[in-house]
């Protein structure tokens, strides 16, 4: 429901012709194109009917389903007629602001009203009745959820991972991980493994690095879908990190199809279940107040740091790099800069900017660089900076000190008038003349000038000069010719890619039969997307299988041709989670080819 397409189609169901010109209607609606289950994110719409602009909405109301927002588009048309030589313009102004809710009990559910306020006007929207289903249980799914520690200090790292077994071939599966929707921890990506790894949309903003491998769990072939997090508690006290959730569509047989399209004969069935985590606890402990040092920001864990400058001999006032290190920990964003300026003897000495550059990661070390100029030739060492952090394993504060660095600072020579000109004002000898034939003699005479005088006549007609100038003539008209002839307009450019999208396509997709078979699905899918992605310039590595639909809609207004199309994709990116991998075969190939084909001669350029 996040496409152009659906959300028209919510509105024709919704708005009816013949608004009157200028007045505006908010109406909230709900996608119930399919079930709705516990604990699933759904889509619910703002549709402002009359105006082309976002309003303020009080979501007050909703604060119990949780609501998130999920973009907002324009949605405005205008179409020109034509009719007995006479052109009407019609625009309509329509603006969707789309949320996503979540509700963690079933039965029947009245959203109520929100109050939506636009031009300094309160517009009140109506109520939306919608049903929401229990998930089935099956065993043939389990989902654990583990802490790296029960017991820790308030800004101290935590990892929660999070292991998905699956035993059964799924479809489309959704998490619902209550802890990333509150404010009690900061979120941080963990590090990742040397395992591939596929980002996945939690469906609340947060992104999972899902590594998938192959297991055995209680007994049973499984594949496991695990990601983990960095949790880094903002407060002390019990906490109860709340249950995790996972549902997914579970193939539980088959139905026989008429389908041309489907060489297998069959469809899947699919029933909707859902498996859940324990709730953990954990015991979040204040840090002490004493002996707490200065400068201490809240860093929990084990840190080192180090420091470098170059160069180490210097006049005074000139540039210094400075070069700090910093860790020890896995998770370094809570590390900030370090305060050169609270530090009495490098602030005294050396003269420090105000403009800090953007810290760089390197080798597991959070690295800082800064320029400072020693300020007088006393200065003999870049002093010691400290870094305060709290250890949590020995449960006490420690300091950790760079080593003093080393310099060798001398006075700036002053530049005296003299200097400038250059040299004594002695007189010389006119032996000079007569030293090797010197550089230059001292000559008294006119017999040092020599006429230089410069004529055009003479670099037109000297071969010597008509070379220098008629070369690069030459080649300049050269390349004004070769660019008129292979000039590239963006236009052409575009025209050109979207001609050949087919061709390239076609050739990827007949590559497919020689690739391993666990993975074709993920190749046919590939270069199908990779087709709609230059034929109608859109990023192919984002499309989904309902963009693809919807795309080609557009393009060919052939339901029967985008509907294929999506659902070999679907089909395609479903056999990454299921346990028998499907193979592609060449008439799969074949129709795909075939499919392309359709959809190009059918699509306008």
């Amino acid at each position: 429901m996040n496409t152009g397409v659906k959300i028209f189609t919510l509105l024709l169901s919704v708005l009816p012709f013949g608004v009157v010109q200028g007045a505006v209607r908010i109406i909230a609606q709900v996608d119930t194109s399919k079930d709705i289950y516990v604990n699933e994110n759904f889509a619910y719409y703002i549709l402002i009917d009359g105006d082309n602009k976002a309003g303020e909405v009080d979501l007050s109301p909703l604060a119990k389903y949780h609501p998130q927002s999920a973009g907002n588009r324009d949605v405005s048309q205008t179409s020109i007629s034509i009719i007995n030589g006479r052109t009407t313009k019609t625009a309509t102004k329509q603006y969707v602001m789309s949320y996503s809710l979540n509700v963690d009990h079933p039965g029947l559910i009245r959203l109520p009203p929100v109050t939506v306020t636009l031009d300094g006007k309160d517009y009140q929207t109506n109520p939306v009745d919608i049903t929401i289903l229990q998930p089935g249980t099956t065993d043939q799914l389990d989902l654990e959820v583990t802490l790296s520690e029960q017991r820790c200090y308030v800004g101290q790292p935590i990892i929660m991972t999070v292991n998905f077994y699956i035993s059964a071939n799924i479809g489309d599966f959704q998490y619902n991980i209550p802890i990333f929707d509150g404010d009690d921890f900061y979120i941080e990506d963990a590090d990742v493994s040397d395992q591939p790894f596929k980002e996945y949309n939690l469906g609340n903003g947060a992104i999972a690095r899902i590594a998938q491998s192959r297991t055995t769990h209680r007994g049973k072939d499984s594949i496991l879908l695990s990601f983990s997090k960095v949790l880094i508690p903002k407060q002390s006290g019990d906490k109860v990190i709340p249950p995790a959730c996972v549902s997914a569509d579970v193939v539980v047989g088959y139905d026989r199809t008429r389908d041309p399209f489907d060489v297998f004969g069959s469809a899947k069935k699919y029933k909707r279940f859902m498996v859940g985590s324990e709730p953990l606890k954990l015991t979040i402990l204040p840090l002490p107040e004493a002996n707490k040092p200065s400068g201490f920001y809240g860093l929990v864990g084990q840190y080192s740091i180090s420091a470098s400058a170059q160069p180490t001999e210097v006049n005074v006032g000139d540039p210094i790099t400075l070069t700090i290190k910093i860790g020890g920990s896995k998770y370094l964003n809570p590390i900030q800069w370090p305060n050169l300026e609270q530090i009495s003897e490098l602030a005294n000495n050396f003269k420090i900017p105000s403009e800090k550059a953007t810290p760089a990661i390197e080798d597991g070390y959070k690295v800082f660089t800064q320029t400072i100029r020693a300020a007088n030739d006393n200065v003999a060492y870049i002093p010691s900076i400290p870094l305060a952090y709290f250890d949590a394993d020995k449960g006490e504060y420690v300091v950790a000190k760079t080593d003093p660095i080393k310099l060798k600072v001398s006075p700036t020579k002053v530049l005296t008038s003299a200097d400038v000109e250059g040299g004594s004002t002695a007189r010389l000898n006119k032996e000079v003349e007569a030293i090797k034939k010197g550089l230059s003699a001292n000559y008294e005479s006119f017999d040092a000038l020599v006429d230089h005088t410069f004529s055009p006549l003479v670099v037109v007609i000297t071969p010597g000069y008509a070379a220098i100038w008629a070369a690069p003539s030459f080649l300049l008209l050269v390349s004004v010719i070769v660019r008129l002839i292979t000039h590239k307009t963006p236009g052409k450019t575009a025209l050109r890619r979207k001609r050949s999208a087919a061709g390239r396509s076609v050739r990827l997709l007949k590559q497919i039969s020689s690739a391993k078979s666990e993975l074709r699905p993920e190749q046919l899918a590939s270069a199908m997307k990779q087709y709609l992605g230059r034929r109608f310039d859109k990023t192919a590595g984002s499309l989904t299988s309902n963009d693809c639909f919807e795309i080609i809609i557009h393009a060919t207004e052939n339901k029967d041709l985008a509907q294929c199309f999506r659902d070999i994709i679907a089909e395609c990116e479903a056999a990454r989670y299921a346990l028998k991998t499907n193979d592609i075969n060449e008439t799969k190939v074949s129709e795909v080819v075939k499919l392309i084909r359709d959809i190009d001669k059918k699509s306008k350029m």
